[in-house]
């Protein structure tokens, strides 16, 4: 509020007072009697309306709740009053009327008397004006407007156009999509204006407020002169600068400049362009009109505007921080004057203290110094409101403390107002929180006296209301009501909740709502009931309570339903599209039907869709007529993909099932019986098992659109379709088609875009119109597109009025995409006409159908009067009467048959009525029965002497008649009668035979049709010979039918050329063009000698080189005229001009007769950066890549230089594409191998490939082959490099094979893009089908030397030799290498692009080495000799010392000669393995490998914990193989003690089957895929962690997967036969079930004594010996686990998981099995004490993917849930782990034994999964597993199918059919163990597999005990040898 200067003062007010006098317009009416109180009172209540909310002077009013309070007050106090009066109590009376006057004169009509104001300004909707400028704080940021809370507890709203000025608004939504929120934030303070109010069309009273943040508006009046240093100003980021950014203050005066040294507002957010910042200004530079800022958040919040002479009111600015004195104190609050000029008012709620009490006008006494902000500036009245908010002085909004709905039951009372509420003080936290109650939501009845019922310091329960976010005060209620019931806030509210809500409003739209809580909600008029209602205000009555459910609830906009189906449902709902499950059934309602099916809405918003084939339709039937738009239905979910936010539905509730026999094929052809018809469509029951239905649209029952018209009209019920075709099939709903064109031609229709072929002709159907084209549908949906330029001949005519939807079409492909999957399609009858007589045939055949239609005689006895008028056949009638175009014709015999003789068959002849004569039948139409015939006599007398011998005689005339006639022949006709669609017509040349032919075709049915007249000749083709398919008649085809209207210049110039295809002509030269002549010739005639056409093989290299202009020579024409430029195409070629001149048509084109590997010749037409285009002859191109034209380096670089326009190039065909009539060429020869012989090759080169896929243009490259090349990409580290070889082939050079010597950096001197000549080492194919190839760039090679003998060629020497496998290598032999990769334990390095090599740290160098990652850098190359070749695990131990450290000699190490079979030798484990033990033989440099089998004499349970590394051991030499260098040793007691060598041979098989079956191939691939990839392998024990890893899976066999409730006996049995089938010694059924239990509690005893060992003897007691234990054995997950469950047993939870916590970052990362024991261990920790349990194993089980395998942690964490019975969790699981691990046997046989275990139903469903996923080598291992399952817990049936499905597969495999019996035996029926016992020895099988089986069948008959079977196998097994040895 601005204040008058004191000269000013008086006069002031009495300008005000009449302009307010004259301003009133309502008088308020009192008592003539009243005393001058009433008076002013009746004065403020005039002045209420008009006078300003802010008169000058400090007036004031309050909100229209307040005001309305007030009047409800003084309304009560004059009845208080009457009633006093009459009573004569006066003085109550008086006592009254002298506090109120001043309170409501003050209030209103401060500005007449001129006295200071009593009253504080405060902002309500009533008295909020635009321009009034307002300060505030962002509530919410929403995508298209921000919510602004204003003083007064008001909210505005901010468009987002109005957010910012449109200088930057563009530019900002450009750049970012959303981009109010990346601007603003949620309590971000800001200066807005007001730009309008709108009253609140939902509810009365209540007003919009819109505003504006645009600073052009807020700044309006600034100056650059107005701007002063420490001024603090607000302005946009305009842009982003290095140092600071530039500043625009919505004026286009000046600018500004804020440099980076301080964030925005002190916030640590990203600065982005349109964003808010503060400065104070430092300088201002006038010169170039840039203000410079400072953005210090203290120095901002701090600045304090200075007094400046002169300031006008328009420059100031909401949240503007001044200095004020306090200059009087008001009822509500005080007045201060600032800036000299100024006054403003500051209310009770912005007081310094935010809980002022009664006595809080004691802390302001008159001139206090305070700091103030400007809250609100009303420039029309110039009142200014302040604020003392300790936050907002700080330029921070208040903090919030408490949420909407929040109960607060020891809320203390600090203030009350007496007729206005109370202010209370909440005990939020962290801080107190001040909110006001109002008075009327104090209590639910009216409180007169508020200051007699609470006071100050009581307490009260208080729940919170709402929120002023300026102020920081929450507004509170204190009712009763309010705490009860469901619903108090909109968060309260959820979806689906039934709610009883009272009706308050009745609009068009639906009604408004309320629930118990306050809060309303919108039920739209759909809603309103379950059918449409026309007046929705007779139904729902305003005050009537109802029951509705809640349907959505977002942004604070409640929706419900009173559709009772809804509000009573007792389905569960969808909510989200995540609640969507497969399988739910739920009510939702249908918010639009389409024709392919309806959408269907659900709660919160969520949309599914049910296709038509769902919704329980029969065919032919409308979805709108069956449902309609709002309609409650109840449906099931069919698929839901939350993702993508789609859910299938359908409306039946159970799907219909039907079995893959009785399904109909697309493209098929049925047959049907008529079942029902409908309006737009034929129903059509299919004969098939299924009992389908199906239907035909009416436009699919014919091609002629009448004629399909016609046969709708006289189908019935029960009509049978020989004929149909399955034209669509969507879901249960099957469309079909009797179109004849399309089920004549239905192997050729195309369902899929891949069966598409450009540049033929197929038929289909129009599905749709459009302006600028027309849609052609085939099988199912696949749609072409014909353009309207491609669609007619004629451009100008209209699409609608040439096609119809449904019409049959013939189309001629252009163009196919298959990315789009889109197509071209041309539908011109110049392209398309028919090339067979189907459409005229299929209109007589459905003429004869509708004729046995209308007949209604079932057996067709109607139709027999036909028989007596054979086309041709003359019969005898009487002349009727005569018409205009004809006479008619009567029969006696038949009386409802017209015949008819039009004048042009009359001949001439003069007829009188009723006379008979002889006529000649020349058409019958049996549906209108009516006959065509003629007195002609070349008709009647050829059929006389004929028709007088009798009927036998008469198909033998007709045979006469057509006998010369052949298919395909031309002929010329003339009509004899133009009938409306097709003519009958006459040959004279073959005995007048009667044909006829169609006027129309397809694609003109519609078209104006070309005029014919009586005996008019015409040119047509024989079709089809006189049958039954075609009704007895011959059908032509006109010539005229492909033919376009041509216009008179055309016709003029065909007249003048005389010239034709094949004619010898004399031309002369005009032009020579580098790849044809240009000629000339006759009378304006021009040509062209393609360059092709001058020699016969285009041998020449410049064909042109003897032609000269002007040179006259001989030509001859072979191609038709160009019409575009009129050219001729000429050819002077000498075979072509020695021929007889009879050259084919130009449209049959060349002959493209190419083969793979022809030589040919051609000449360059065009020339691209990659490809050289090639012409071979006029209609065939060639194409040459870049990389095929050359090997050599230097003339790829110049491949634009060598291939020039017109050059003569010649090349390998590669590629054949007969569709383009393109080759592909290679220059270099194909497939040169130095294996391959000349048969390979000749086969090669005979082979014709039409696939332009790049795997089949791949057979050209074959290990040996030199080859160009193109760098592509330069890998990192040892990576080499990847070379382009062909346009979509690349190979890799391995870093070995870059260059022959080992160089330090042998990848310098290459780059990207560099050309290299390079050759192919190998070619390889993956599994995945993916082609690798090795190649080589080293020049050492053969053929890899450079052609330019000038260039120094480096001699090759032993260096450049690289060692491809391992046999290669032997100890002690020098080697080179480069690092690989280093690690602290040694490094790898390189040998050859196959082999790597190890050298540990010790071999480095004969020195220490103290840092090895900088001594031996990745890439360095380095020499060394090879220490110890392991060829089973194909490791490679290499050192780099120079001395030999052992002392022994090398005769000593590596000599086999001192070793002999049975030799007694000591050494040390070197390695543990699953498979067995890797043992260091003393005194020399050789491993042994002492299998699993060869360990002990009993069966050895668990290696790894009776042997361990570093044990000393003797053995046996088994076996020694000098060749691969390999020893297998023994270390059976047997060996020992017994001299005697049993089944030595039989074990040494066993080992070698072992180590070359099982280990070889699976170890060779893990080492090439470690080699490849160069992943890191780290080292453990001296060894490889990953190579040891690698063999343990490769001895793993076939069958081992051990499962947790799998016996052990069932894998020792596995284990032994895969080890050796012929094991005879091997006790495989009662010696391993003994020996299981004893082996299994000795190893528990193992471990626990290990355990023990562990502890050190001594078990801790405390924590401190833990913590010692721990760090002498830190990496020992027992130790950690002993340590966690200490702490659980003293109940310190949170201890034990600090301990988990610190073991997982202890243990050494290369102990991933310790440390996933960890993890195990605190999985069970959070699953007993977790907090809720399921969601922290989750968080520890997130982290524990990302530190150890995950496939082993995924195990780890179900068999935790399995142990807890977590079933629910576990399925889950499983389902996760069968998705992410596919590929691994181990996960689908735990889903299989989970499945068993819980005794569910889906094994199949989960074998039939798996065995797709599973690779093909692991099918055996998945289903023999699955069936040992079903035996042993589930369905012993579905076990004995998996193994005989296995057998019959592998019928050979011994350990299959042991496992089989072993199941059978397990159950116990004999007769089925005999059974299948003389199934296996039936077997054609190696003698030890036989005695195997026959050993397995004695012992169980012996287990029997019955001694005529032991003999009888014993028998058996005699005949079995006999039968062998014979």
């Amino acid at each position: 509020m601005a204040a008058s200067s004191k000269k000013f003062q008086k006069k002031k007010p009495v300008k005000e007072k009449a302009k307010f006098n004259k301003a009133s317009k309502k008088q308020f009416k009192t008592k003539k009697d009243s005393n001058d109180a009433f008076k002013s009172e009746a004065v403020a209540f005039q002045l209420e309306d008009d006078v300003p909310d802010f008169p000058r002077g400090g007036g004031s009013s309050l909100s229209k709740q307040e005001r309305e309070e007030i009047r409800a007050e003084v309304d009560a106090e004059f009845e208080a009053e009457e009633l006093a009066l009459k009573k004569n109590k006066r003085k109550k009376l008086q006592k009254k009327s002298q506090v109120m006057p001043d309170d409501l004169g003050s209030l209103f009509g401060d500005g007449i008397t001129g006295k200071l104001p009593r009253y504080a300004n405060k902002i309500t909707l009533k008295n909020i004006s635009p321009g009034m400028k307002l300060w505030g704080v962002v509530a919410e940021v929403n995508e298209k407007d921000l919510v602004i809370s204003l003083p007064g507890g008001l909210r505005g709203l901010v468009r987002a156009a109005d957010a910012l000025d449109s200088v930057l608004s563009d530019e900002v939504e450009n750049n970012e999509g959303n981009f109010l929120k990346n601007i603003f934030y949620a309590g971000q303070l800001v200066s807005c204006i007001v730009l309008q109010l709108d009253d609140d069309k939902k509810e009365t009273g209540k007003r919009k407020i819109w505003l504006s943040l645009r600073l052009s508006l807020l700044h309006k009046g600034f100056t650059l002169d107005a701007v002063q240093e420490g001024m603090v100003l607000t302005g946009y980021v305009k842009s982003i600068e290095d140092h600071g950014y530039i500043l625009h203050f919505g004026l286009s005066s000046f600018m500004g400049f804020l440099p980076k040294d301080g964030q925005a507002e002190g916030r640590d957010i990203e600065v982005r362009m349109g964003q808010f910042l503060q400065g104070v200004i430092r300088r201002v530079d006038k010169t170039h009109k840039v203000v410079h800022l400072s953005s210090d958040p203290d120095t901002v919040s701090k600045s304090v505007t200075k007094d400046l002479k002169g300031i006008s009111l328009d420059l100031l600015i909401p949240g503007m921080l001044v200095n004020a004195s306090v200059r009087s104190i008001l009822e509500n609050g005080i007045l201060l004057s600032f800036l000299t000029y100024f006054t403003g008012t500051v209310d009770m709620f912005h007081l310094q203290n935010k809980f002022p009490n009664k006595n809080w006008k004691d802390d302001y006494n008159q001139n206090k110094k305070v700091n103030t902000r400007i809250l609100f500036i009303d420039p029309s009245t110039r009142a200014v409101g302040l604020t003392l908010n300790p936050h907002l002085v700080h330029n921070k909004a208040p903090p919030l403390h408490v949420s909407i709905g929040d109960i607060y039951d020891q809320s203390k009372v600090v203030r009350v107002d007496r007729g206005f509420g109370l202010l209370l003080d909440i005990p939020s936290r962290p801080l107190s929180t001040p909110a006001y109650v109002n008075v009327s939501d104090v209590a639910e009845e009216e409180v007169r006296k508020l200051e007699k019922k609470y006071k100050e310091g009581s307490q009260v329960r208080v729940r919170i209301l709402g929120f002023r976010h300026l102020e920081g005060l929450a507004t509170g209620i204190l009712k009763a009501s309010a705490f009860e019931g469901l619903v108090f806030t909109h968060s309260d509210v959820k979806p689906g909740m039934v709610i009883r809500a009272k009706i308050i409003a009745v609009d068009s739209f639906g009604a408004i709502v309320q629930f118990p809580g306050g809060v309303k909600a919108l039920c739209p008029v759909r809603h309103m009931s379950e059918f449409e209602i026309a007046k929705p205000g007779k139904k729902f009555k305003i005050g009537a309570e109802l029951v509705f459910r809640v349907l959505g609830c977002k942004s604070k906009r409640i929706t419900v339903t009173y559709k009772k189906t809804l509000v009573k449902s007792k389905l569960a709902i969808i909510s989200s599209y995540a609640d969507a499950t497969e399988g739910l059934i739920t009510h939702g309602w249908i918010t639009k039907i389409e024709k392919h099916g309806c959408f269907v809405r659900f709660y919160n918003g969520v949309q599914g869709f049910a296709p038509r084939s769902e919704l329980g339709l029969g065919p032919g039937y409308d979805p709108s007529a069956m449902y309609h738009v709002g309609q409650v239905v109840k449906c099931r979910v069919t698929r839901s993909t939350p993702a993508s936010r789609r859910i299938n539905l359908s409306f039946q509730m159970k799907p219909v099932r039907i079995s893959e026999d009785d399904v109909v094929k697309l493209g098929s052809i049925v047959s049907g019986v008529v079942e029902e018809l409908t309006p737009s469509a034929v129903v059509i029951r299919v004969n098939s098992k299924a009992h389908l239905k199906g239907a035909i649209s009416n436009e699919h029952l014919a091609d002629h659109h009448e004629r399909a018209t016609l046969l709708k009209s006289v189908l019935k019920p029960g009509y049978n379709f020989d004929q149909l075709l399955v034209l669509d099939i969507e879901g249960n709903n099957i469309f079909l088609s009797a179109k004849y064109s399309l089920i004549n031609s239905a192997e050729q229709l195309p369902s899929d875009i891949s069966q598409i072929q450009p540049n033929s002709v197929v038929p289909g159907y129009v599905c749709n119109l459009i302006e600028t084209g027309c849609f052609v549908r085939f099988l199912g949906h696949l749609t072409g597109f014909s353009p309207r330029s491609k669609a007619m001949d004629d451009r100008k005519a209209d699409l609608s009025g040439a096609f119809y939807v449904g019409q049959s079409v013939r189309c001629n492909i252009l163009d196919v995409n298959s990315e789009t999957t889109r197509m071209t399609l041309s539908l011109k009858q110049s392209s398309c006409s028919s090339t067979d007589a189907t459409f005229i045939q299929e209109y007589f055949l459905l003429e004869d159908k509708i004729a046995k239609l209308q007949s209604s005689d079932t057996d067709g006895s109607e139709l027999k009067w036909v028989e007596g008028f054979n086309i041709g056949s003359v019969i005898e009638g009487k002349i009727g009467e005569a018409k205009d175009i004809g006479v008619v014709v009567n029969f006696d015999k038949y009386n409802d048959v017209l015949g008819f003789v039009t004048h042009y068959q009359l001949g001439g002849i003069t007829l009188e009525t009723g006379s008979i004569v002889q006529l000649a039948v020349l058409d019958v139409a049996n549906a209108e029965r009516l006959v065509d015939l003629s007195l002609k006599p070349e008709f009647v007398e050829k059929f006389q002497e004929e028709s007088s011998k009798g009927q036998s005689h008469k198909k033998k005339r007709k045979r006469e008649a057509s006998k010369d006639l052949e298919l395909h022949q031309t002929v010329n006709a003339v009509v004899e009668i133009v009938k409306e669609h097709y003519l009958v017509l006459a040959i004279p040349e073959y005995n007048y035979a009667i044909g006829y032919a169609s006027i129309a075709d397809y694609n003109t049915q519609k078209l104006p049709q070309k005029h014919f007249v009586n005996g008019q000749r015409v040119i047509a083709t024989v079709m089809a010979l006189p049958s039954p398919a075609t009704s007895g008649r011959l059908l032509l085809l006109l010539d005229s039918i492909s033919e376009v209207c041509e216009t008179s210049s055309s016709k003029r110039a065909k007249k003048k050329s005389s010239y034709n295809v094949g004619s010898l002509v004399s031309v002369e030269v005009t032009e020579i063009m580098p790849l044809e002549l240009r000629l000339k010739f006759g009378i304006g005639f021009c040509g062209r000698v393609h360059i092709t056409e001058v020699n016969d093989d285009n041998v020449l290299v410049e064909p042109f080189g003897n032609f000269k202009v002007g040179q006259t020579i001989t030509a001859r024409i072979v191609g038709k005229v160009n019409q575009k430029r009129q050219l001729w195409d000429l050819s002077i070629k000498p075979t072509v001009l020695a021929s007889s001149g009879e050259i084919a048509d130009e449209s049959t084109l060349d002959e493209f007769d190419f083969s793979t590997g022809q030589v040919v010749s051609g000449y360059v037409y065009k020339v691209e950066s990659e490809w050289a285009w090639l012409t071979i002859s006029r209609h065939v191109k060639a194409r040459l890549f870049i990389l095929d034209s050359a090997c050599e380096p230097s003339e790829l670089q110049q491949f634009q230089e060598r291939f020039t326009v017109g050059k003569h190039v010649t090349g390998l065909v590669l590629n054949v594409n007969k569709d383009k009539r393109l080759l592909r060429l290679v220059r270099h020869p194909l497939g040169v191998l130095p294996t391959r012989n000349v048969d390979g090759e000749d086969k090669r080169r005979g082979q014709s490939d039409n696939n332009n896929s790049d795997e089949s243009l791949m057979v050209h490259i074959h290990a040996g082959d030199i080859l160009g090349g193109r760098i592509s990409k330069v890998l990192p580290g040892v990576g080499g490099l990847l070379v382009q070889i062909a346009p979509n082939t690349y190979g890799r050079v391995h870093f070995t094979e870059l260059k022959d010597a080992w160089e330090s950096d042998p990848l310098s001197g290459y780059h990207e893009g560099q050309f290299v000549k390079c050759k192919v080492l190998e070619v390889s194919h993956s599994v995945k089908g993916t082609i690798h190839i090795d190649l080589s760039l080293r020049l050492s090679l053969d053929g890899m030397l450079p052609k330019n003998p000038s260039e120094p060629c480096s001699d090759v020497d032993s260096t450049s030799k690289r060692a491809e496998k391992i046999e290669d290598l032997y100890p002690n032999m020098g080697v080179q290498g480069y690092v690989k990769n280093v690690t602290p334990k040694g490094c790898f390095i390189l040998l050859s692009r196959k082999l790597d090599a190890k050298i540990l740290l010790s071999n480095l160098s004969d020195g220490y080495v103290d840092d090895p990652e900088k001594e031996f850098p990745i890439g360095k190359p380095v020499a060394g000799r090879v220490l110890a070749v392991e060829p089973l695990s194909k490791r490679v131990e290499v050192t780099l010392k120079k001395s030999n450290t052992n002392g022994t000699s090398k005769s000593e190490m590596n000599d086999f000669r001192g070793l002999h079979v049975g030799d007694i030798v000591s050494g040390r484990i070197r390695r543990v393995e699953p498979y067995g033990l890797f043992i260091a033989l003393d005194h020399t440099n050789m491993v042994g490998l002492c299998h699993v089998s060869e360990l002990s004499d009993d069966h050895v349970e668990n290696i790894q914990t009776k042997y361990a590394a570093g044990k000393k051991v003797t053995a046996k030499i088994l076996k020694l193989d000098e060749e691969r260098h390999r020893i297998s040793l023994g270390m059976k007691n047997s060996y020992f003690t017994d001299d005697i060598d049993i089944q030595v041979p039989l074990k040494e098989e066993s080992d070698e089957e072992i180590e070359e079956t099982v280990v070889k191939d699976e170890a060779r691939s893990i080492m090439l895929t470690n080699s490849t990839h160069g992943q890191d392998i780290e080292f453990e024990n001296g060894t490889s962690s990953v190579l040891a890893q690698a063999e343990s899976r490769a001895s793993i066999p076939p069958l081992d997967v051990t499962l947790d409730d799998i016996e052990h006996c069932d894998m020792d049995i596995l284990n032994s036969q895969n080890q050796a089938d012929s094991n005879e010694a091997v006790a495989i059924d009662e010696k391993n079930k003994r020996r299981a239990k004893k082996a299994k509690e000795e190893r528990e005893r193992e471990i626990r004594a290990a355990e023990e060992r562990q502890l050190e003897k001594d078990v801790p007691r405390t924590a401190d010996e833990f913590e010692k234990l721990i760090r002498s054995s830190p990496n020992s997950s027992f130790v950690w686990i002993k340590y966690m469950a200490f702490m659980l047993n003293s109940a310190d939870i949170e201890k034990a998981r600090a301990i988990a916590e610190r073991a997982l970052r202890t243990i050494n990362i290369r102990e991933e099995n310790e440390k996933l024991n960890i993890w195990v261990a605190y999985f069970n920790l959070e699953n007993q004490y977790g907090n809720p349990p399921e969601e922290a194993v989750q968080k520890v089980f997130q982290r524990a993917l990302q530190y150890c395998d995950p496939k082993k942690v995924h195990f780890a964490l179900l068999g935790m849930y399995q142990r807890t019975e977590q079933h629910k969790l576990a399925d889950e699981l499983l389902e996760k782990m069968t998705k992410k691990f596919k590929h691994s046997c181990k996960v689908w046989l735990r889903q299989v034994q989970m499945l068993l275990m819980q005794q569910q139903d889906g094994i199949q469903s989960v074998v039939n999964r798996a065995l797709l996923c599973l690779p093909r080598h692991k099918h055996i291992k998945f289903i023999s597993q699955t069936g040992i399952l079903e035996f042993k817990s589930g369905v012993p049936d579905r076990g004995r199918s998996m193994f005989e499905g296995i057998l019959r597969e592998y019928p050979k495999r011994t350990d299959l059919w042991s496992i089989y019996l072993d199941q059978e035996i397990r159950l116990g029926d004999e007769d089925m163990i005999r059974a299948l016992f003389e199934r296996a020895i039936s077997l054609s099988l190696p003698p030890k597999k036989m005695k195997f089986l026959f050993k397995k069948y004695l012992d169980f008959e012996k287990s029997q005990g019955d001694e005529e079977r032991i003999e009888s196998v014993k028998q058996k097994a005699m005949n079995y040898v006999e039968s062998t040895l014979t």
